[in-house]
């Protein structure tokens, strides 16, 4: 929470005369959404800069580019809050509200966080939830109490005791993008087999 604040008032150079979000960071999309997109946590100078999950980031890029080719947004990109981009069928959150320090949250950060996923999935209700990397599957199947957890993999796919199914991609981060471990086919396609699941 201390690193959340210092980041916002510190700023980075090129954000400087914006003002900084610097509080946890809510989901976003739509309330009846059939498909819910779980991250890592706000990236320090996107979410945390913009108040909005995944925006303003290169993460968020790839994502928002690939909802928006699979029909789940109304625009390819996420800049800011009030940049008009609406999501249908789909609601993005991350499991830690906080920017955390390296983008690596400590398991305490992600257990005192998971509470407002949960009641995010029980106001929701989707029917799938794609886990963008190992962090994000781990935290849904704490979420939805799997056990033993299922080996997480991109592609991978586990249906739960309850009908609901996790589907698994490697987090769009530039570490996977830039070296090609994500292709914008390879999450396109996670994506798409996620509205097949979710009924259109």
């Amino acid at each position: 929470m201390e690193w959340r604040e210092r980041v916002a008032r510190e700023k980075r150079a090129a954000f400087r005369d914006e003002d900084y979000w610097g509080r946890p960071v809510p989901g976003f999309g739509d309330p009846r959404a059939r498909v819910y997109v779980l991250g890592l946590a706000p990236a320090a100078h996107g979410g945390n800069r913009t108040g909005r999950v995944f925006t303003g980031d290169r993460s968020g890029d790839w994502l928002f580019a690939s909802l928006h080719r699979t029909g789940f947004a109304s625009r390819p990109e996420s800049v800011r809050r009030d940049d008009g981009l609406r999501l249908s069928g789909a609601f993005v959150a991350a499991a830690v509200r906080c920017a955390p320090p390296a983008n690596k949250p400590l398991p305490s950060e992600r257990d005192n966080c998971l509470p407002y996923a949960a009641r995010e999935l029980e106001l929701i209700g989707p029917r799938v939830i794609v886990c963008l990397g190992a962090f994000a599957w781990d935290a849904a199947c704490r979420l939805l109490g799997i056990r033993p957890k299922p080996r997480f993999g991109h592609g991978a796919e586990f249906t739960a005791g309850d009908g609901r199914v996790l589907l698994g991609t490697y987090h769009p981060s530039q570490q996977n993008t830039f070296t090609g471990r994500l292709t914008e086919e390879m999450l396109d396609a996670v994506l798409g087999r996620a509205r097949e699941l979710a009924g259109g």
